[in-house]
């Protein structure tokens, strides 16, 4: 590769320098206008785009084995199908206890349940607390 390269590179600079002096020698002939694109200028290969451009055409990417995804792809397996909810073989007999069950007031469940007998709630309450000492944070030596 490296001498391949090495004689590519010789043959491209070699060119540039003929073409550099011809350029010249040229110039002082020429009577076209600026402007005008010249024709006659022999094209100049770009070294590094031919190595790309044939790196680019001789590469051939590995083929991928068939089971390559093994390791990591979970099979797929249909989740169960779902059951249709079924009605209590006794409905009748459910639905009159529950017509004949007493309804309870939430009130008393929830005052029952949550607040001990012993402390008083309400705003009077909230006040004393807000009028309380704070205790001083003791200094940690």
């Amino acid at each position: 590769m490296s001498a391949n390269l090495l004689r590519i590179a010789a043959r491209q600079a070699s060119r540039t320098r003929g073409f550099a002096s011809s350029a010249v020698a040229r110039k002082g002939k020429s009577t076209s206008h600026p402007a005008e694109p010249r024709t006659n200028l022999p094209h100049t290969p770009d070294l590094v785009q031919d190595l790309y451009l044939r790196e680019i055409k001789s590469y051939k990417p590995s083929p991928v084995a068939k089971d390559a995804h093994v390791g990591a792809v979970k099979a797929f397996a249909l989740p169960p199908a779902p059951k249709a909810p079924t009605l209590p073989a006794d409905l009748a007999a459910e639905l009159s206890a529950y017509d004949a069950a007493e309804p309870v007031p939430a009130s008393t469940v929830s005052a029952s349940a949550d607040a001990p007998a012993h402390e008083s709630t309400g705003a009077d309450a909230f006040l004393t607390f807000l009028e309380a000492d704070v205790p001083k944070p003791e200094a940690h030596h």
